[in-house]
């Protein structure tokens, strides 16, 4: 538990890291526990399970360098998420509780098989003698906007497209902020029944935002919330964002636009869970007084997602005017780049959004000013590989 937060997005924090202790702790508690994963456990900064389990390994040649495993492990580890996403559910089926993480791009290979599985779940849901089966929990790491080594092929945000358009509303998308809010959602996670969970979030290490009342408080209150570190009363735009790194790129947007426009009043809103239709959780989703409650009744809205934008714009227009909101995302444009030059080049950079609120005041000077400095931040990465802008 993390009371307090003295400085907001100062101290830096892997959220994998902290989901791969929480997953260490649940094999300590639970032996019934198991983790499937490809040959990624480790590369996700999972790592931290193999101090209280075993990989799966029969009586083959291992090498003194090998990771513990032996024929009882628990940590189940194949090349095929296919195989491994059978064998999770048929233990969930079980009554026993597994969860399953892969690269985000990689996950989509399952998507046949996971509606198959909430077409069960839907028709067992109304037959009177079967109990709920511990929720399907897929953690989704080595996402589209850090994943510079690896480039195009390994940029994908299509699951979570695909999940929160299936009407019926057996699916919570989740979007921790930072490592306290990955604690929240795992917990959440291991809580739910006859869903399917996605939980996407960085295996770098990310800024702390928020406390852990604050992250239970999301969940609690339909999937949103203000950040008032970061808001002004009666702002005259309202910021958003679902997603680490989104997150991060809208409040130093937010910082930009109050140096050259100190005037503008500015609030901003993070969401930490999407389901069908709406922000918040297939059971708690956030209602439209709630809305407008956080949004206002009229001011423009700023939005920034972790995946393709014209998904999280169709959830806002369940709640407001699609003319009201602009939505940054994933535009499907991918490299083997620098972090930075992966958010200029899907316009959805901390300079785009602040652009969005230029543009909306008729300040071009400023439109032009924030463009060239995605233009140098290019020019700097193609020529040495590296970000002008941190």
């Amino acid at each position: 538990m993390i009371d307090h937060v003295e400085n907001p997005g100062v101290e830096y924090y892997s959220p994998a890291k902290k989901i791969g202790e929480l997953l260490a702790e649940q094999f300590k508690k639970n032996p019934y526990f198991y983790f499937f994963s490809p040959d990624e456990t480790t590369s996700n900064r999972f790592g931290s399970v193999f101090s209280a389990e075993k990989r799966a390994w029969g009586d083959l040649a291992r090498e003194n360098w090998d990771l513990p495993a032996g024929p009882d492990g628990r940590i189940v580890e194949m090349l095929s998420e296919n195989v491994l996403f059978s064998v999770m559910t048929g233990h969930l089926m079980n009554g026993e509780q597994a969860m399953m993480g892969s690269y985000e791009a990689f996950l989509p290979i399952i998507t046949s098989q996971i509606l198959q599985h909430l077409k069960f779940v839907k028709q067992s849901r109304e037959v009177e003698w079967r109990e709920a089966l511990p929720a399907v929990n897929l953690l989704s790491t080595s996402t589209c906007w850090r994943q510079d080594h690896n480039g195009f092929t390994h940029q994908s945000p299509a699951l979570i497209s695909t999940l929160l358009t299936l009407p019926t509303n057996l699916c919570n998308c989740l979007f921790p902020v930072d490592d306290v809010a990955a604690e929240t959602a795992f917990n959440f996670m291991l809580a739910s029944r006859d869903v399917v969970n996605l939980t996407t979030f960085n295996k770098n290490e990310m800024p702390r935002y928020i406390d852990s009342r604050h992250a239970a408080f999301q969940y609690e209150n339909g999937g949103a919330s203000v950040y008032e570190f970061a808001s002004d009363e009666n702002p005259d735009f309202v910021m958003t964002a679902a997603g680490d790194v989104q997150t991060t790129e809208t409040l130093e947007a937010m910082k930009i636009l109050r140096r050259d426009l100190p005037g503008v009043k500015l609030k901003f809103v993070g969401i930490n869970a999407l389901s069908y239709r709406a922000i918040g959780t297939t059971d708690n989703k956030l209602s439209k007084s709630r809305f407008e409650e956080l949004y206002t009744a009229d001011k423009p809205i700023i939005a920034s997602f972790h995946g393709y934008p014209e998904t999280l714009a169709a959830i806002f227009e369940n709640y407001t005017a699609r003319g009201r909101v602009r939505v940054h995302g994933f535009n499907e444009e991918g490299s083997t780049t620098t972090p930075f030059e992966m958010l200029r080049k899907n316009a959805a950079s901390r300079y785009d959004i602040a652009a969005d609120v230029a543009k909306v005041l008729g300040r071009t000077k400023l439109v032009e000013k924030y463009y060239d400095l995605l233009n140098e931040n290019h020019a700097t990465a193609v020529k040495f590989g590296e970000d002008l802008i941190k």
